[in-house]
């Protein structure tokens, strides 16, 4: 299994999942949306639309809007529903690439059409922060920023494509990250040049 270190605690596996395990993990989360459809979460107090759509799968999941703020909760908050449960196939990445002894609660599903980004911020709203960050890229690829635990720090840029699989731990698990940009024409996983992420969190404490 190929890894490159990108940081302390910052892991790359490219091409984790190959391109069966790929289509069975889109048919998987069409299930998903299916059960607990896309919504757009909103910024806190402002209510700006974020420009990426997202739904969640497992106990928890993490929504916003400008009322409550960034939370995670166990039902839909559109539907009111339980979120379903998470993609067996999803799980290996976090036994075998995070290798945590606990398993992940919340697996927020972002949608990214050809012009959605995400700019840079951190992933802070869970209890447990021992447990990594552990992502999976599907379907286009993406351009990815990532720095230190500062706002405002020096930053570096990778390409994610599908299959790839990242790991946000240890002195790293509290950097700023995000998605300057969708690049158009390197997988046909999705139609329309479209790219899914699962991040999968433990969230509550040890």
């Amino acid at each position: 299994m190929a890894m490159m270190e990108l940081a302390p605690g910052l892991f790359y596996f490219p091409e984790f999942h190959d391109r069966a395990e790929q289509e069975a993990l889109v048919a998987d989360l069409r299930e998903v949306v299916r059960a607990a459809p896309l919504f757009t979460p909103r910024m806190p107090r402002t209510g700006k639309p974020f420009s990426a759509r997202m739904t969640n799968c497992g106990d928890l999941g993490w929504v916003s809007d400008a009322r409550g703020g960034y939370r995670y909760q166990p039902t839909h908050p559109e539907t009111g529903a339980p979120w379903p449960a998470m993609p067996a196939l999803a799980l290996r990445a976090w036994n075998e690439a995070g290798a945590y002894p606990l398993p992940p609660e919340a697996c927020l599903v972002n949608y990214y059409a050809a012009d959605a980004k995400m700019g840079l911020h951190q992933d802070r709203d869970e209890k447990d922060l021992l447990a990594p960050v552990v992502s999976i890229s599907l379907g286009a690829s993406c351009l990815f920023r990532f720095g230190g635990v500062e706002r405002g720090g020096r930053t570096r840029s990778i390409k994610l494509h599908s299959g790839d699989v990242l790991i946000i731990g240890g002195p790293s698990r509290l950097c700023f990250h995000g998605v300057d940009r969708i690049l158009p024409g390197g997988s046909t996983l999705i139609e329309g040049g479209a790219r899914l992420n699962l991040t999968m969190r433990r969230v509550s404490p040890r």
